[in-house]
Order: structure tokens, then sequence, then C-alpha cells
């Protein structure tokens, strides 16, 4: 009798574990299921193309925006920083097309955006249908700035490449995209006008300087002396609207003149003050205004 208590006692606990194995497989295998569904449907979503269509939504450039955002923040992961100078290059290139679409698919918002203008400093009360563009473009790290005279256009918020590679890429990548980034801080011209100050142009020009003489092989120097050499044309020959010199009196204005006379007193050796020492040269030889770009020679 006692035997028989015993086997059915055990048979019962065999059965309860049999059953406990059965649940736990089945809620692990619900589990993987919900896991997989959720990996096939993230796997179904394709991007739209980074071709501009007139049949794509905000909602669809910010949906494909995000995704690529996503899938870079993956690669970084488990790359080596070599690998991710390449991806941000790639990175770069998808993300300004698809800004360049929003820009073309808004551009009657563009167009009027000024207008929202309250009489507060950089305050706009702008209509439902505008805020919500614009909290979608915020949620992709865009958003409407005004560059001036009427001038608005959809940019990346200031930094916001930079947070995506920061200490991800090599020393050359980091300070060129850090570069890059306090670059567009601020506007810096319109309508032949600069927006920023000569000083303030001087530092930049020093900055892309320090990058070309610490990193002399890196695979982004042409890339940085061409922002180099823009910058220094509008420092030493001026634009339309800030001029550095006044062609009809042949002289030097006094305020591009004081910042020269900072940067050769700073940065006596550098490429700059170079070029500012031999403008300065120019006038004082009295050099006619229409030769001074070519005793300057600025690509040499």
């Amino acid at each position: 009798m006692i035997k028989k208590i015993v086997a059915v006692c055990m048979l019962s606990v065999l059965v309860f574990s049999c059953k406990k194995e059965v649940q736990k497989v089945a809620e692990t295998k619900t589990v993987n299921d919900s896991i997989t569904q959720t990996e096939i449907k993230e796997d179904l979503f394709k991007p739209i193309d980074t071709a501009c269509s007139t049949a794509n939504k905000t909602e669809d450039y910010i949906a494909a925006l995000q995704w690529y955002k996503a899938k870079t923040d993956k690669e970084i992961a488990v790359n080596s920083p070599e690998q991710n100078d390449r991806l941000y290059e790639d990175y770069v290139k998808i993300r300004t097309k698809y800004t360049d679409c929003l820009n073309g698919l808004h551009q009657d918002i563009l167009d009027q955006y000024t207008d929202y203008h309250t009489n507060e400093p950089d305050t706009y009360r702008l209509p439902d249908n505008v805020k919500k563009i614009a909290a979608e473009l915020n949620k992709a790290g865009l958003e409407f700035r005004v560059m001036g005279e009427g001038l608005t256009e959809i940019h990346s918020v200031y930094g916001y490449d930079y947070a995506v590679f920061k200490n991800k890429v090599t020393p050359d990548y980091e300070s060129y995209i850090l570069q890059l980034a306090n670059d567009s801080k601020e506007n810096y011209a319109i309508n032949g006008g600069l927006m920023i100050t000569w000083e303030e142009l001087g530092d930049r020009l020093i900055a892309w300087e320090n990058f070309m003489n610490k990193f002399p092989k890196s695979p982004l120097i042409k890339k940085a002396k061409r922002e180099y050499d823009d910058y220094l044309l509008d420092y030493i020959l001026g634009m339309d609207s800030s001029p550095t010199y006044d062609r009809t009196e042949g002289r030097l204005m006094d305020d591009t003149k004081e910042e020269y006379s900072r940067i050769i007193k700073k940065y006596p050796n550098s490429r700059t003050a170079k070029k500012a020492k031999e403008l300065i040269a120019a006038f004082d030889a009295h050099t006619p205004v229409d030769q001074i770009e070519g005793r300057i020679n600025l690509r040499r």
C-alpha cells in the first residue's frame, strides 16, 4: 500500500513538472515569436529614395532620416574608428539629400516664414500647420533657420552630426566634424554680406589652418583646404556688401585693417597673417585697385 502511495506521488510530481516545462517553453516561444515579429516588422521598413518626389510627405522624409540614424547608431557601436570615418561620409550624403528634399517640399512656408516674426527678438507666431511641421523636423534634428534678408532654410540643429560621431571616429574626423559644427552655429553670410565679425572670420581661418597643419595626411585635407580658401577669399578681398577696402579711395577699411593687425600680432607665422601683410603692403605701395587680386594670389 505504501509503495502504491509513493508511486502515485512520484507520478504526480512528474506530471506537474512536465506541465511547468510545457508552460515555460510556450511562454519562451511566445516571447521569441514577439521579438521575431518586431524584427521582421523593422526589416520590412524601406526608407524612401533620396531622390526628391512630390509624392513624398514630411513624415516620409523624417521616417527615413530616423531609420538611417538608428542604422548608423547600430553600426557605429561595433565599427572601428576608421570604419566610422567612412560611415560618416555616407551618413552626411544621405542626410543632406533628404534635407534638400524637405527644403523643396516646404518652399512655400520658407518663403513666408519671416512674416510670422513678432516684435520680440527671435520670436515667431507660427500657424498650427507650421508648428506641426517644425515638430516633425525636430524628431530628426532639423529646424527652420532664419538666414537673414527674408531667407529661411531647413538646417540641422547645432552640433547634431557631431553628437552622433563624437568619440567614435579618428582624431582628424573628430576635429573636422567639430569645426564644421562650430562654423554652422551662426549664419555666415547672406546676399554678399558677412553675418559674423571680421575677428570671428579670422579665428575660423586659424582653426582650419591649425587643422591642416596638424593632419597634413588626412583624407579630409582637400575639404579642409577648400573651407580655408573660401574663407580667406572673403577675409582678404571682401564681399560685395562687406568690403575690405575702399575701391574709390584705394585704401583699407578701418575695421579690416584693425583685424589684420590683430591676426598678425597674435598669429605672426600663420598663412593668414602672411596674406594680410601682403594686402597691407600692396596698399602701402599704392598698387592700383584692379591689380590687388593678382598681387595677392590667394590660391598660391
